[in-house]
């Protein structure tokens, strides 16, 4: 029986109304999708493409008091699952463009594939969801507790199971906001737990009923906001400076339904990437994914000859994104590293390859075979390959998506010899149009600045090419749909995080631990108040 003093319970329709609209508002956090130049708007972080921290909170925390509100786990899972499905479609409904604009897939069959795939990453909060009010944690800051141990799980799934795709995770939002100075302990998931907890902490505040038994709950979320602020005068700075480069970035803007075809897009991204790399003066120039979109074989006479011997005796270094192999060996998606004096090409293949993009999952050739994508059955390329040394850098590259993987990318932290000074993050974004994919892959790649302080070149066919530092921030940035050259200098950096050392040996294990024992111990206090 109800005590008279509960708050009264939302009609179900209602409940789960505002789940959708919670939803949405989660993936808007991510990358805020309006234009606007109003003052007011701005002046609370409404700025189009940007995170906007408080958001997300404020649209988590409402899911959290939805689900103080659900009388069954049921109940809970289906509004754990609307609130997942609105957030995934706001946050990769993109794929929607390389799916029917690139891929040729019919509309009701490209609508169909997105919101398979998008309900099918719902499941995880449905789950987080149903189990948070199937253990009805409610005394203190116990309720806290357990939904962002749920939640962390939840999120840690998503991003590493089949293959994982944790692309607009949670902890994004956080690049600018007060959150941000615990990235480089704890990581994006360590963000997202975080923010579980003080969504669910706020939403339980709102149910007091008392005025003063609600400002006294503030003071534990107030905490955890300023402590990074009141603590940064005495924190260690955990990296050094390495030097700094000279660079070059190329953004060559090749429209992407001509990107493969030997009449048009191949021979305009030849010419002009050939003219970009013979005429650049910087330390280091960047050339984006599959730049050349054909093997060194299948390039004109003497062009992969005469770029050698560019780079050969000009005491400049080139990063150039191409497909290597033949049809014996198999191909790879790779860039090559050409600098004076090597002995052979320096190159690094891609090891995380984009489930039918790049391979195949197994029962799904009928679906690539409805899709007019020149799709490659691509190798995977093995785990921690050498850096790029140059001019006393050392330079880790990754393509595509690769800059997703947090924890993949903090395995090259273990071993001395392979700690990366900068990172490199070659890309064709041009498969998803100009729209969020570009502002929330330039997110990504802030977050594993901050977790690792390394800054970060991005360099990309439509955008975003941009330089980032090793504190997140954007140095400078081309326009997107734009052929643009960016010319700018970097810094590398020496240095392990606390993130990168646990992550580099022991992979995300200790969080996938915490989390349990964290449910572990709840489910003994429930069972010691019953």
């Amino acid at each position: 029986m109800l005590r008279s003093d509960a708050p009264a319970r939302l009609a179900p329709l209602t409940r789960l109304t505002l789940a959708l609209l919670a939803g949405a508002a989660q993936a808007a956090s991510l990358a805020w999708p309006l234009g606007s130049e109003a003052g007011a708007l701005l002046l609370m972080g409404l700025r189009p493409g940007q995170p906007v921290w408080w958001l997300q909170l404020l649209s988590l925390a409402t899911l959290a008091g939805l689900l103080k509100d659900c009388r069954s786990w049921r109940a809970g899972a289906v509004t754990g699952w609307l609130f997942g499905l609105a957030w995934m479609i706001g946050s990769v409904g993109w794929t929607f463009v390389a799916l029917h604009t690139y891929g040729g897939l019919p509309v009701l069959l490209s609508l169909l594939a997105v919101l398979a795939l998008t309900g099918l990453m719902a499941l995880f909060y449905a789950g987080a969801a149903g189990l948070f009010v199937a253990l009805a944690p409610a005394r203190g800051w116990l309720a806290a507790t357990v939904f962002a141990a749920l939640w962390l799980m939840a999120e840690m799934a998503r991003g590493t199971w089949l293959t994982g795709f944790g692309w607009g995770a949670s902890g994004y939002a956080h690049v600018d906001g007060p959150l941000a100075p615990y990235a480089p302990w704890f990581g994006v998931y360590g963000l997202c737990a975080i923010a579980a907890w003080l969504a669910m902490a706020l939403a339980r505040l709102w149910r007091e009923r008392s005025w003063r038994q609600r400002l006294g709950g503030l003071l534990a979320p107030l905490l955890v906001l300023a402590l990074p602020l009141a603590l940064a005068p005495v924190m260690p700075a955990w990296s050094t400076s390495s030097g700094r480069l000279s660079v070059t970035l190329l953004q060559g803007n090749i429209p992407q339904d001509e990107k493969f075809e030997a009449s048009s897009g191949v021979p305009m991204a030849l010419q002009w990437y050939g003219e970009q790399l013979n005429s650049s003066q910087t330390d280091l120039v960047v050339a984006p994914e599959t730049a050349l979109a054909l093997l060194p074989q299948q390039l004109p006479p003497d062009y992969w000859d005469a770029l050698q011997r560019r780079f050969d005796g000009a005491g400049q270094a080139a990063l150039v994104g191409v497909p290597l192999g033949d049809s014996r060996q198999g191909y790879t998606n790779s860039v090559i590293g050409l600098q004076p004096g090597q002995a052979q090409v320096w190159h690094y293949d891609k090891q995380h390859l984009v489930p039918f993009g790049e391979f195949i999952p197994a029962f799904f050739k009928w679906f690539t075979a409805m899709l007019n994508i020149p799709l490659g059955d691509f190798n995977r390329g093995g785990a921690r390959q050498p850096p790029f040394a140059w001019q006393g850098q050392r330079l880790a590259t990754n393509i595509c998506y690769e800059n997703l993987f947090g924890e993949e990318l903090a395995a090259q932290f273990a071993d001395p010899a392979l700690v990366p000074t900068l990172f490199v993050n070659v890309s064709n974004l041009a498969w998803f149009g100009s729209g969020l994919a570009i502002d929330q892959h330039l997110q990504i790649a802030r977050m594993r600045a901050l977790e690792f302080e390394r800054a970060f070149l991005l360099a990309t066919n439509t955008g975003a090419t941009a330089i980032v530092d090793h504190r997140g921030r954007v140095q400078s940035a081309l326009e997107r749909d734009t052929r643009a050259v960016l010319v700018g200098e970097v810094e590398g950096r020496n240095g392990v995080t606390p993130y990168a050392w646990w992550v580099a040996r022991l992979g995300l294990w200790p969080a996938w631990l915490l989390a349990l024992a964290l449910l572990f111990w709840s489910a003994r206090s429930r069972s010691r108040r019953d």
